[in-house]
């Protein structure tokens, strides 16, 4: 009896860790040098974190610096064909001279996001 008990204990507390693990998120650290923009949202310069949910390729990605929310955008993860040297903001240069956020790779990683309605696509290296 004692070992049945402690088997369903043991089997439900597996249960949950799995259902907990299928939901967790992913967060990456960020670090914008100049000011730019998300989805019409300004970014100063500085540290911000990302979180998402789920392997892809559509995700959601919260930008936020503390626990300030200053952005929620459509993204796409993207597999890359070698791991990034180092982690870094892919920003677009406006003509205007303004800068779009478009993307982020992370030191170590075989995967970059595509942020917002980027459409030009991710290459490994790529700064835009």
């Amino acid at each position: 009896m004692k070992f049945a008990t402690v088997s369903k204990s043991l089997i439900m507390g597996l249960a949950v860790l799995l259902a907990s693990s299928a939901f967790a998120a992913t967060k990456a650290s960020l670090t914008l040098q100049n000011p730019t923009t998300i989805n019409g949202t300004k970014l100063k310069a500085g540290e911000y974190r990302l979180e998402w949910d789920g392997s892809g390729p559509n995700v959601e990605v919260s930008i936020t610096q503390g626990k300030k929310v200053f952005a929620k955008v459509p993204a796409k993860l993207v597999d890359l064909n070698m791991a990034a040297v180092n982690s870094a903001a892919v920003v677009k240069h406006n003509d205007d001279g303004s800068s779009t956020l478009a993307g982020a790779r992370f030191e170590g990683k075989k995967y970059a996001l595509e942020l917002g309605d980027s459409s030009e696509g991710m290459q490994p290296g790529s700064s835009k």
